[in-house]
């Protein structure tokens, strides 16, 4: 029977080791693998797909186990960490063969979902943030990183709805708390499942005085703080690349919370979650990674200033006018790496061969795209070309001393250049010299035993030696080699003058491959002393990329440089476009329309059929206003805007499962943001408000909240709704109008125009879509039957919607026709349905139906209404 066995030194240090780090995985390197144990190894067995196997095989306590190849550790470290765990990386911190008792190993690197810095050619254009929380009463400090690149940014935040907002626009995969952080705000955090990790104790060191040297709020020094505490504990070397933290507040830029940016699908697309289909993969042209980057944050920070945005519509119009200039711009731009990321690796001490030879190519692009823009010569690219430092002395070190293909390895040798260092040319001759000795040996052994097939051979274990098949032995002088090796086919030997070569080669080979390694270092190391000079160039090189892509996205879609207006609020867009969906489409396929507000105008009222373009319109207009204050040009043949301060959205339907709220609450929410937050410089989009309730309950809702936004807001405010006794409206509210969408009937058939025209529409044509669906004829049928009956039945109800201080009798219950009269009880947002009595149900019943509708005036109709209601109240 198995007994149980005491843990052996090495499990014992495994086990210390794990205990510092319970809440990841701890890759434990033994020989040519990272190996996992107990909990570890079974989750990760799942998790990785790899085969669990187990330590002490014939103990009671047997040892779950797995591993992973170490030169193919980063792809399973990939794997977990996309799925939100860490992983400790353990290593030997001595050689094996020179350690006197049990290998030194400690964790050299904690690698977590905001550390993340390998990131594969499909995420170059994303940026990974690690963000920071620390808590003051209702106040939060707030700080961002993307380890990759070294931006770093701060905020003081007001109420933990920014927070959420802001951790969602980053897409955070990872929030660092601190002990000021209460509970109540993580269990509001957890429906996020962003991953929490705590750091309370703080460190200072060069590079947290140089990140915070330039902020002033005490609140946001201590989130930063703790912010690099985190990255210093779990990294474990240099933060060199950090930048300065800059801090920013949300009002400097276009506000728009999450909900409206998933509505008007910026970044995401909001049914697929991917790229495609969104504003962003219309106009990314850019040619680099870094301006990928810079273009999703532009485009999820839209611009306040004009003076900036104008800026921006300059460099845009030249690029557009130059067309040879911006063709070798664009030649030029696609020959630069990721210099961002390239400098974050030196920093790191990731960086290896081809990185320096990436880098040295990219710097190389420099004085070229430096002489195109001065060719152009233009002030407005003025502050670009001042940034475009070709940092040569980087070019030239790197072109003395790095081969230019060099390997993959930056400790096996093969890296530096002859010529670059005068001991290292010296092994080099020695090896070089040692290899021609060892092919001139070759040769005369073959010759002087007759054995042609006699090879001189080399391997790690036994060095060099002498092979001889075993058909050949006999040919072989006895005593002329000594026996070193016996294989199944061969006989390995060795000489003492083999030896000798072997020990001199090498001594040299060993002796320039550890030179290489510290001559590597040295460079990397004074490449690392200009990392802030290649950092500005690359912001530079971003700018320059995404003005360029704006202008070739301009000049293909045929946008146009809008007029911003800084006083006033008029709104004057024609014949505008939604850009993503006539891409998708076709321009020959979209119908154009404009959008005109003038400043005594707040509230366009637009009725319309279903899939008639209501949505698309509403959101061509964010769109263009997102596109005009990122420095675009914009889908219209002419365009006057206001500069928003804020975008509010409440498009589609959507539940919020997690948050444990129906489509309606979802709903009211949006629509509260825009309500409490709006201001008469924002812009509001409403779409079908009050639909998700009872009818009566959504059109009193629907017109309470007009009101409210033209008598308070006065933001400019689109508001598209099915209930047509809305349009009422207009009459009452001087900042408001009525359009809708076009649409005729033909033959039977619903034929949208596509046209936004004045006034309200006559119909809603549902059972017409409905029809377009591909709905059952019969049903079809049925349902035009009861239309008719319901319309016969609800003639001139419309009238009887109260316009806002009129006192008029109380909304009246729809009353229901089938082939016998049925009443529908609503259940009302504003109170529970009272109980009536059933016998005055049916006295009120029979008189309905007794009653002449058709003959009644709306007035009478209206009496007829207030009288039967109080004998039901009675």
């Amino acid at each position: 029977m198995p007994q149980k066995t005491k843990n052996t030194p090495m499990m014992e240090q495994y086990l210390k080791i794990k205990e510092q780090y319970p809440d990841a995985f701890l890759f434990y390197r033994l020989g040519d693998f990272y190996e996992m144990f107990y909990d570890d190894a079974i989750k990760g067995s799942q998790l990785l797909e790899l085969t669990l196997t187990t330590r002490n095989k014939n103990a009671a306590d047997k040892i779950p186990m797995c591993g992973v190849p170490h030169h193919a550790a980063q792809n399973y470290i990939d794997i977990l960490i996309e799925q939100g765990y860490k992983v400790a990386i353990c290593e030997q911190m001595e050689d094996p063969k020179l350690a006197q008792g049990m290998v030194k190993r400690e964790v050299i690197q904690l690698i977590t979902p905001g550390t993340a810095i390998d990131s594969s050619v499909n995420e170059a254009k994303e940026n990974n943030y690690l963000t920071a929380l620390h808590q003051q009463g209702k106040a939060y400090g707030f700080a961002y990183t993307d380890l990759s690149t070294g931006e770093l940014k701060s905020a003081s935040l007001n109420s933990l709805e920014q927070v959420i907002n802001e951790l969602i626009s980053l897409q955070t995969k990872e929030l660092v708390v601190d002990q000021t952080v209460t509970t109540a705000t993580l269990e509001d955090l957890a429906p996020l499942k962003i991953l929490i990790s705590k750091q309370t104790e703080t460190t200072e060191n060069s590079e947290l005085n140089y990140a915070i040297q330039d902020l002033k709020n005490i609140l946001e020094v201590d989130t930063v703080r703790h912010l690099i505490s985190y990255l210093s504990a779990t990294q474990k070397r240099s933060l060199g690349h950090l930048q300065r933290a800059i801090h920013y507040e949300p009002r400097y830029f276009l506000k728009m919370d999450h909900y409206s940016k998933r509505n008007l699908e910026l970044l995401e697309n909001s049914r697929t979650g991917k790229k495609a289909g969104t504003l962003l993969w219309l106009l990314d042209e850019t040619k680099t990674a870094m301006g990928g980057r810079l273009l999703k944050q532009w485009i999820d920070r839209p611009l306040l200033e004009k003076d900036k945005i104008t800026n921006r519509y300059n460099m845009v119009k030249l690029l557009l006018d130059h067309y040879f200039e911006r063709s070798a711009l664009q030649e030029d731009l696609t020959q630069v790496y990721d210099l961002e990321r390239l400098a974050g690796r030196v920093a790191f001490g990731s960086v290896n061969g081809r990185d320096l030879i990436q880098l040295k190519q990219s710097l190389q692009q420099v004085p070229k795209i430096k002489y195109v823009l001065e060719t152009i010569n233009d002030d407005s690219l003025t502050s670009i070309i001042e940034e475009l430092d070709p940092v040569e002395d980087v070019v030239d070190l790197i072109e003395q001393a790095v081969v230019d293909e060099p390997p993959l390895s930056v400790t096996d040798g093969g890296l530096i250049k002859e010529g670059y260092n005068a001991e290292l040319d010296s092994y080099t001759d020695a090896m070089k010299n040692g290899k021609k000795w060892l092919a001139q040996m070759e040769k005369r052994e073959r010759d002087e035993t007759g054995i042609s097939t006699l090879k001189i051979g080399f391997n790690r274990v036994f060095g060099y030696f002498i092979e001889v098949s075993k058909a050949n032995l006999a040919k072989l002088p006895e005593e002329r080699y000594q026996r070193k090796q016996t294989l199944t086919n061969a006989e390995r030997f060795i000489t003492p003058e083999l030896k000798e070569k072997e020990e001199l080669i090498l001594g040299a080979q060993g002796k320039a491959t550890d030179l290489e390694y510290r001559l590597f270092v040295d460079i990397r190391e004074r490449i690392k002393d200009q990392i802030k000079r290649l950092q500005r160039l690359a912001k530079a090189i971003a700018a320059l990329d995404v003005v360029q892509g704006f202008a070739v996205v301009s000049e293909r879609q045929h946008f146009v440089m809008p007029k911003l207006v800084k006083n006033g609020n008029d709104i004057e867009v024609k014949d505008g476009w939604h850009p993503v969906v006539q891409e998708v489409m076709g321009k020959q396929s979209y119908v154009p329309n404009d959008v005109v507000m003038p400043g005594n105008l707040s509230i366009l009222l637009i009725t319309g059929p279903n899939m008639s373009g209501k949505s698309t319109y509403m959101r061509q207009l964010a769109l263009t206003v997102v596109m005009a204050q990122i420095g675009c040009f914009v889908p219209a043949s002419s365009a006057k805007l206001p500069i928003f301060d804020q975008i509010f959205t409440r498009i589609g339907a959507a539940d919020d499962l997690i948050a444990g709220q129906s489509t309606f609450m979802v709903e009211m929410k949006e629509a509260n943001q825009a309500l409490a937050h709006a201001t008469k410089n924002s812009l509001i989009l409403f779409d079908e408000i009050g639909r998700g309730t009872a009818t009566y309950d959504g059109m009193a809702l629907a017109q309470a909240i007009i009101e409210y936004v033209h008598d308070h807001v006065h933001a400019k405010t689109l508001f598209s709704t099915h209930y047509h006794e809305l349009t009422g409206l207009s009459e009452t509210l001087s900042e408001l109008e009525n359009i809708h969408v076009g649409a005729v009937e033909k033959n039977g058939d619903l034929i949208f125009l596509h046209k936004m025209q004045a006034g309200a529409a006559d119909k809603s044509y549902g059972v017409h879509v409905a029809k377009l669906a591909g709905m059952p004829t019969d049903l079809l049928e049925r349902a035009t039957e009861i239309l008719s009956t319901l319309e016969s039945d609800t003639k001139d109800l419309s009238k009887t919607v109260p316009k806002k201080n009129d006192k008029q009798p109380e909304y009246a219950e729809k009353v229901q026709h089938d082939s016998e009269l049925i009443e529908e009880e609503q259940l009302s947002l504003f109170g529970p349905p009272e109980k009536k009595n059933s016998s005055k149900k049916e006295k009120v019943m029979s008189k309905i139906k007794e009653a002449d509708l058709m003959s009644l005036t709306p007035l009478e109709a209206l009496n007829k209404l207030y009288e039967w209601q109080k004998e039901l109240k009675k």
